[in-house]
């Protein structure tokens, strides 16, 4: 358990174990964005992640109840030559907005970032959702808005994969 300065609210660390609460978090984080038919983790493979240590969760709980989370992993740059670290998923009940909380998680992830020798945190937020757009700017956070993220999907990654000769 990872104290704060709020008397209510403490940081944990996910295990192996708590890849169900990991799904759970992400399908929440997936209705709010409106694109819950995208999330399409699951506990097996996330308990696998977090074993591995290719990937890293948080929990905030409230008086010992679940109500925020972030799930993280590091990355690197070779375009800047830095290290840093790529925050995946991050969101707080909706009941719980409003109180500092997000801000605590924030705190939290920039103080392990810099533990981990990384040069910068990054995140990606959905252009329509004001709030949070917001709260990252009130943080002092910027939008990289000059450059699109392209993705292949596992169907099309297979297809592309084929067609190497090697």
């Amino acid at each position: 358990m990872i104290k704060t300065q709020h008397p209510q609210f403490n940081l944990k660390f996910a295990q192996p174990r708590d890849a169900g609460l990991v799904v759970e978090y992400m399908q929440k984080l997936g209705i709010y964005q409106k694109m819950r038919d995208k999330i399409i983790a699951e506990k097996e493979e996330m308990e696998k992640i977090l074993s591995e240590k290719r990937g890293e969760a948080v929990f905030g709980e409230y008086d010992g109840k679940t109500v925020a989370f972030a799930y993280f992993y590091n990355n690197s740059s070779a375009f800047i030559g830095q290290r840093g670290m790529f925050i995946d998923g991050f969101y707080v009940d909706e009941k719980m907005r409003y109180k500092g909380l997000g801000k605590i998680m924030m705190a939290f992830l920039s103080h392990l970032a810099i533990q981990k020798g990384c040069k910068r945190l990054e995140w990606g937020c959905l252009d329509w959702n004001e709030p949070s757009i917001k709260f990252y700017k009130n943080l002092g956070a910027y939008c990289v808005d000059n450059m699109r993220i392209y993705r292949f999907a596992p169907d099309i990654l297979k297809k592309v994969a084929a067609e190497f000769q090697g």
